[in-house]
């Protein structure tokens, strides 16, 4: 029978995998990083850093956004530039419509193209309903909401030519759940959670594929205003894996929705369980 079988195999030839996937309308259509260009707002520090630093080292050329260029840039500059890959800092205030446009015209002048926007630009926003103050409330949807208005108008146009692309937007576990004395941030992050799904379907005809990420409680400088108490009652009893996130786990996930071919109009949860847990 194995014998049989031998013959067989060397008279029957193989199919022909890429032929059969074009008659099933099945061709790759990936977006896979050699060579795009990667705008990456807040992409000097903290998540969107190891953004930059993750896509980097899957072939992206990156741009990278930040209100201030500091060492911290320079050495993250170095550091994609070490791995063969054209790195570009731009210095804007994405709480300014004009900053957030000319960021892209940059960008994809500097790289000659523009392939993937992540908008991970934001920050905190303490205050309960009667505590922030309404200047705050209003910066807040200024760097995280209208910031991403500008950006995407600017960014589409570009990426629409390549007939392929992507947009990454950083949202927040406190935007999927309730969370207390912080207001604004809860809210701006939650509404770029809809304005994912609003995008990826509007879109879609145009192969643009947009997903959303929602870290829970991540090591970075965002955390620092934690006492020791904090952090041990998030590990010990909040936390279900009983650890914090890195920011490495958040950019590896980045860049999956960078090149997975059939995600789009998703969030996806990184937060070691925080968010799925009733006791």
């Amino acid at each position: 029978m194995s014998e049989r079988r031998a013959a067989l195999s060397a008279i029957i030839p193989k199919p022909d995998e890429k032929r059969t996937q074009k008659l099933l309308g099945q061709e790759e259509t990936a977006i896979k990083l050699q060579g795009k260009a990667c705008l990456i707002t807040g992409g000097t520090r903290g998540l969107g850093a190891a953004a930059a630093r993750d896509m980097a080292a899957h072939g992206a050329d990156v741009a990278l956004v930040g209100r201030f260029m500091e060492e911290e840039a320079t050495a993250l500059h170095d550091q994609i530039t070490a791995l063969g890959r054209r790195c570009v800092l731009i210095t804007a205030d994405m709480g300014k419509p004009e900053d957030a446009t000319r960021c892209v015209g940059e960008a994809a002048e500097a790289l000659g193209r523009l392939d993937v926007l992540v908008h991970s630009a934001g920050g905190a926003v303490p205050g309960s309903l009667l505590d922030v103050t309404p200047e705050a409330w209003y910066a807040a949807f200024d760097v995280h909401v209208h910031a991403l208005f500008h950006l995407c108008r600017a960014a589409v146009p570009r990426i629409k030519p390549q007939g392929e692309g992507a947009i990454i937007l950083i949202s927040s576990a406190a935007g999927v759940r309730g969370v207390l004395n912080a207001a604004a941030y809860g809210v701006v992050k939650g509404t770029l959670i809809q304005f994912t799904r609003i995008l990826a379907r509007e879109l879609a005809d145009s192969n643009i594929r947009v997903n959303c990420v929602a870290p829970g409680v991540i090591r970075t400088r965002f955390q620092d205003y934690l006492t020791p108490e904090q952090v041990k009652n998030n590990i010990e009893n909040r936390i279900p894996l009983h650890r914090e996130g890195r920011p490495e786990d958040v950019a590896q996930v980045i860049t999956l929705l960078a090149e997975n071919e059939f995600m789009t109009g998703e969030t996806v949860v990184i937060d070691g369980g925080l968010t799925m847990r009733i006791a």
